[in-house]
C-alpha cells in the first residue's frame, strides 16, 4: 500500500513572545492510500492545523508534508492549484455559497477547472445521484437541514475527482442520526470512489464507525497511533482511554465500581476480552482447576470490523492462594487488570446460600 500523505517532524508555531503557540510539535504520521484516517483529539489538540498543512492554507514552521510524492509547501502558483485539484475539503459549515443552487454549488469547481457545459451537467448529476440529491438541484443552501447540507459539501469535494479528501469536524454541527448518515457517506465515497479520506473529529464514535486508523493527538503531539481495532481494544494512553470509554460501556466507572464494591465481598480483576481464533472454555477451565467462583459483575463484548473486543469484570470468590493462582491462570490466557487487590473473601457454602435465601424470602 502505498503512502497518499506523510508528515515529517512537522511543527507550527504562531505568534510570537508571549502570544507565542505550539500548534504543531514534531508531529510524524503516515496516511496510506485508499484508507479512512481520522486525526481525533480535544480542542487545541492540533488536530485542525495539521489537516490544514495538506492543501497548504498552513505552512509548516519546520519539517515537510509530502503529498503524493511532492513536497507540499514547497509548490507555488499554477503547481499548487494543481495540487489542490486533487484534495477536496469538507467544512464543518458546509461553506456553500447561499445565493447558488444545489447545482451551482456542486459545479462551481468544475468550472474553476474549465470544463464544458455538458460535462458539468454530468458530472453534477452523477454526484447528486451518489449523495442521494437528484430532487433538490434547484434548492438553494437555506431550503435544506444540516444533513442535506453536508450532502452538498461532500459532492462538491469530490467534483474535480479528487485522490485525496480532507474533511474537518464535518459531523460537529449535526445531530446524532444524521452524523451516522454522513458517517455511512463518507464511508462510501471511500470505497466506491477509493479516495483517501483524511478525517479530523472530536467524536470518537464516528472513527469507530468509519476509520481504517487512527492517530490521537494531545498538546500538538501524536500521543497514539494504530489500527481503528487496536487503539479501541488496547488504547495506551490517558487521552486515549478517556475518548475510547466516551462510547464504550464495558469498562466501569469509579461510580459504577462503588456500586459493585457495596455488593460483591470478592476479588475484582478486569479481563481484556479480544477476538480470538478460538473457542477455547479458559474461564469454565480455570474455575474448575482452582475451586473459584468466577462471576461477571459487569462488562460486555463489542464489534468492530467484523472483530470482537471488550472487557468483563469478575468477581473472585474462594481462599486467597486459590484466588491467586486463577489471577496467574486468568493472565496466561488475556489481559487481567487488577481493580482493588483487595483480600479476597472465601466463596459462602452451600448452605450460607440457603440460609440467606430463606431470610430474603421470609
Amino acid at each position: 500500500m502505498s503512502t497518499a500523505i506523510e508528515f515529517d517532524r512537522v511543527s507550527k508555531v504562531f505568534g510570537t513572545g508571549a502570544s507565542r503557540v505550539e500548534a504543531l510539535r514534531e508531529v510524524s504520521l503516515s496516511v496510506q492510500a485508499g484508507q479512512i484516517h481520522a486525526v481525533v483529539g480535544y480542542s487545541g489538540a492540533g488536530k485542525s492545523t495539521l489537516l490544514r498543512t495538506v492543501n497548504a492554507l498552513e505552512t509548516p514552521t519546520s519539517g515537510r508534508v509530502v503529498v503524493e510524492g511532492r513536497e507540499i509547501s514547497s509548490l507555488s502558483g499554477k503547481e499548487l492549484y494543481a495540487a489542490r485539484q486533487r484534495t477536496g475539503m469538507i467544512f464543518q459549515q458546509f461553506n456553500l455559497l447561499s445565493a447558488r443552487t444545489v447545482y451551482a454549488n456542486i459545479a462551481y469547481p468544475l468550472k474553476l477547472a474549465g470544463l464544458g457545459k455538458e460535462a458539468v451537467l454530468d458530472r453534477v448529476e452523477e454526484l447528486l445521484a451518489f449523495v442521494g440529491l437528484t430532487d433538490k438541484a434547484l434548492s438553494y443552501p437555506s431550503q435544506l437541514s444540516g444533513g442535506q447540507k453536508q450532502r452538498v459539501g461532500i459532492a462538491r469535494a469530490l467534483a474535480t475527482e479528487p485522490q485525496i479528501i480532507l474533511s474537518d469536524e464535518a459531523t460537529s454541527a449535526l445531530d446524532p442520526a444524521t452524523t451516522a448518515e454522513v458517517a455511512a457517506l463518507l464511508r462510501r465515497t471511500n470505497e466506491e470512489y477509493g479516495v483517501t479520506v483524511l478525517l479530523v473529529t472530536h467524536e470518537i464514535d464516528v472513527v469507530r464507525d468509519t476509520a481504517h486508523r487512527v492517530t490521537v493527538m494531545d498538546g500538538g503531539r501524536v500521543v497514539e497511533d494504530g489500527t481503528t481495532y487496536d487503539v479501541f481494544s488496547r488504547p495506551q494512553s490517558p487521552v486515549t482511554r478517556r475518548f475510547v470509554s466516551s462510547v464504550l460501556r464495558s469498562v466501569p466507572d469509579e461510580g459504577a465500581l462503588a456500586t459493585i464494591r457495596k455488593v460483591h465481598r470478592g476479588r475484582l480483576v478486569q479481563l481484556h476480552v479480544e477476538d480470538r481464533e478460538t473457542d477455547h472454555p479458559f474461564l469454565s477451565q480455570v474455575a474448575r482447576r482452582t475451586g473459584v467462583d468466577l462471576n461477571v459483575v459487569y462488562g460486555g463484548v463489542e464489534e468492530l470490523q467484523d472483530r470482537l473486543f471488550g472487557s468483563l469484570t469478575l468477581e473472585l470468590l474462594g481462599e486467597p492462594a486459590a484466588v491467586e493462582a486463577a489471577v496467574a491462570q486468568l493472565r496466561e490466557s488475556a489481559t487481567v487488570v487488577d481493580l482493588d487487590g483487595a483480600t479476597p473473601v472465601p466463596a459462602p457454602s452451600r448452605a450460607a446460600h440457603v440460609a440467606e435465601e430463606v431470610a430474603v424470602g421470609a
